[in-house]
């Protein structure tokens, strides 16, 4: 059985959801993104798709982090 995936960081939207998530997969790292359910977030109604999370696995979070804070 798999691991729930966990979120790395959120986003303003898709085009950006993706290329973080391209930058994920080009190091090796499995990623998804989804729409946040925080219904409390600053950016909530903000743009037109709403707010996305970065998920990974688990094992990959620290990795991933680092990744993304390099950027």
């Amino acid at each position: 059985m798999e691991a729930e995936p966990v979120r790395v960081t959120t986003v303003q939207g898709e085009p950006e959801a993706e290329a973080f998530c391209g930058l994920l997969r080009a190091n090796g790292i499995k990623c998804g993104h989804r729409l946040t359910q925080e219904s409390d977030s600053a950016f909530e109604n903000f743009g037109g798709d709403g707010m996305r999370e970065i998920l990974v696995a688990p094992a990959d979070l620290d990795a991933a982090r680092e990744l993304l804070s390099e950027q």
